[in-house]
Formats: C-alpha cells, sequence, structure tokens
C-alpha cells in the first residue's frame, strides 16, 4: 500500500462514502462498501493540539491527483526522525 499520513482538515482529504469498523475508542478504519478496500484510517481523539490523525490509502486516489506528493520518509523503529529526502515523488513508486 501507499499511505499519506496527516491530519483531518489539514491537506488531507477523503470523499465517498464509507463504512467504518470502530476498533475501541482509539481508531477507526473506513472501507468502501462495494469493493471492500480500505480507504483510510482516523484517530478517534484529539491530540494536545486538537488534531485528529489520519492515513489515507494513496492506491485509490487518481494517479494524477496525487503523482506530484513528495515521499516523505523517517526512521520508524525508535526515534522517528525524518529520514534524507531523496526528492522523489508518489508518481515515482506507483507501480
Amino acid at each position: 500500500m501507499l499511505w499519506a499520513y496527516g491530519h483531518e482538515g489539514e491537506g488531507v482529504k477523503v470523499a465517498g462514502e464509507t463504512k467504518p469498523y470502530i476498533r475501541g475508542d482509539a481508531i477507526e478504519f473506513h472501507f468502501y462498501p462495494k469493493c471492500g478496500c480500505i480507504a483510510f484510517w482516523r484517530g478517534r481523539r484529539l491530540n494536545e493540539a486538537g488534531q485528529r490523525r489520519m492515513g489515507v490509502n494513496l492506491r485509490l486516489a487518481e494517479p494524477q491527483a496525487v503523482a506530484d506528493i513528495p515521499i516523505r520518509r523517517l526512521e520508524g523503529l525508535s526515534t522517528w526522525e525524518d529520514l534524507p529526502r531523496d526528492g522523489r515523488t508518489v508518481g515515482d513508486v506507483w507501480f
């Protein structure tokens, strides 16, 4: 999968009817009812800044709509620090 992460209403937008699967009070997963594909997940709690975290499955978007988004990588094991960017975009890794 190819995911974009951010905060709801801050550069991350989703459209279309989805059906949620809610797991406890922490997270909800949204699926498209016709195909069953996961479209996005969304946190159920707001952070200290009043933002709601979410992740969007870019593979369900039109390629030209997301092709120019820069790839940002991070060290996700222990530090969660940004890794150096290499200039690639979603369009470079689509297939």
